[in-house]
């Protein structure tokens, strides 16, 4: 398991501040985000986890806490449509350029639309995927929406 990850290199890039944090990750789990933040030792809240879903039919990325579910009608809201949906794992798999369970919302091979959960930035840290199975970045979660240009937004059921 490596430490840099197109997703560090885009941190890295950027001047955001960040530290790289590798666990277990066991394929086999229900819920990933859970598992990252037992494995880690740290409130499943601060442990967010990236979505990719489209509205629309457009995609777009939503990173929320690992222990909350997303509302399709308010992340459809806060991207200005009128319905949104998962997406399927294969398609966002080539759209990201990550693997299931490794998905970063940094340096996928597609920009597209990301909305970071409101509640999340007013945690002092947060860890988001790295970009790869068993690697979590921690960072300032507004250094976080500043490097995603995402918008703030609740999207929580």
């Amino acid at each position: 398991m490596s430490k840099t990850t197109r997703a560090t290199q885009v941190l890295a890039k950027a001047g955001i501040a960040f530290s790289v944090h590798l666990y277990d990750y066991d394929p086999d789990v229900e819920r990933i985000g859970l598992q990252a933040a037992e494995a880690i030792g740290e409130e499943p809240r601060r442990v967010l986890k990236t979505l990719m879903a489209e509205v629309d039919g457009k995609p777009a990325c939503v990173v929320v806490p690992s222990d909350r579910e997303v509302s399709m009608k308010k992340l459809a809201a806060a991207f200005g449509g009128k319905s949104a949906a998962m997406m399927k794992p294969a398609d966002a798999e080539r759209l990201t350029g990550y693997h299931v369970g490794g998905i970063s919302p940094f340096g996928q091979k597609k920009v597209v639309p990301t909305a970071i959960e409101e509640s999340a930035l007013a945690e002092p840290h947060v860890y988001i995927n790295g970009g790869q199975r068993g690697v979590q970045v921690r960072l300032d979660p507004k250094d976080a929406q500043r490097a995603l240009k995402a918008i703030a937004a609740a999207v929580i059921a």
